[in-house]
């Protein structure tokens, strides 16, 4: 069975979904899983874990993403990009890069962000979509998220490019309409590339067409921030087993290896090595 990584550049009007089951059958295999949904319109830098990998898929997920989207100013739709209805339409033709510019410090940083009603968040058991498909909004709780840096540059008739570096949980689209209204002329997305997810870049990406068996990546390039730690036969078996594995590294987290390659991601604490999580067989 493959295990590992593929990086997909996820094409426009394909569902993160649609990848899954497109790679489940490429590669033959059952346990597929993606590391962080791209809505349909959005395209880019979708990794996608198979076999034992999909262990990994929830740190793939909780990392950090970089996009590149395009804010068009004086519109305003309903799931706040230009897939929905337009609520209304202002006069934006006095806004400058500079006025841009002027407000994106406030979306900087540390901040709240109220989630769309278009989206998959769940309030009392429903998804927040599915009701706003039936005309009903419901009370949300803004979700901190962190934006480390946006910079923006103009396209002209209105459009601008924003590049946004963020933290999981953030919507680019929510983030598009939230500067519309600080410039008081309302603003929809446009377009929207994912660029990166963690360490997976664009330019590890392929398209759907090219994926294969002999695209996969190990798992443990996830983890390539982290020091390797390598264990001796009796370490790795004990390692298998749960066992307590003393040593002298410093306290943090590894990528832990045996004679027998990858084993899992560990965190040494006063001396112990435990284990974050595994991909080993069992």
């Amino acid at each position: 069975m493959p295990n590992g990584v593929i990086v997909i550049d996820k094409a426009p009007d394909w569902t993160s979904h649609d990848v899954v089951a497109k790679l489940r059958g490429v590669l033959k295999c059952r346990r597929v899983g993606h590391g962080g949904t791209l809505d349909p319109m959005a395209t880019g830098v979708l990794p996608v874990f198979v076999g034992r990998a999909t262990r990994a898929a929830d740190f793939a997920a909780a990392g950090e993403k970089e996009y590149t989207a395009v804010l068009r100013l004086g519109e305003i739709t309903d799931t706040q990009d230009i897939t929905g209805t337009v609520l209304e339409r202002r006069d934006a033709s006095g806004i400058s890069l500079s006025d841009l510019e002027s407000v994106l410090p406030r979306f900087t940083g540390d901040i709240f962000q109220m989630p769309p009603m278009y989206s998959a968040i769940k309030v009392d058991g429903q998804k927040l979509y599915t009701l706003a498909r039936k005309g009903v909004e419901v009370e949300r709780k803004s979700r901190p998220i962190n934006i480390a840096s946006i910079t923006a540059r103009e396209l002209g008739g209105g459009e601008f490019e924003l590049k946004i570096t963020c933290s999981k949980g953030t919507y680019v689209r929510t983030l598009c309409h939230d500067i519309g209204q600080a410039l008081g002329c309302g603003g929809t997305m446009a377009a929207l590339r994912r660029t990166r997810v963690g360490g997976f870049t664009e330019d590890m990406a392929l398209g759907i067409e090219n994926a294969s068996e002999e695209a996969i990546i190990p798992v443990d390039t996830l983890f390539s921030e982290y020091s390797a730690l390598t264990l001796d036969e009796k370490g790795e078996k004990l390692c298998r087993c749960g066992g307590v594995i003393a040593t002298k590294e410093e306290q943090g987290l590894y990528r832990v290896y045996g004679p027998g390659g990858f084993l899992m991601l560990g965190r040494v604490e006063a001396g112990k090595l435990i284990t974050v999580k595994n991909f080993f067989e069992v």
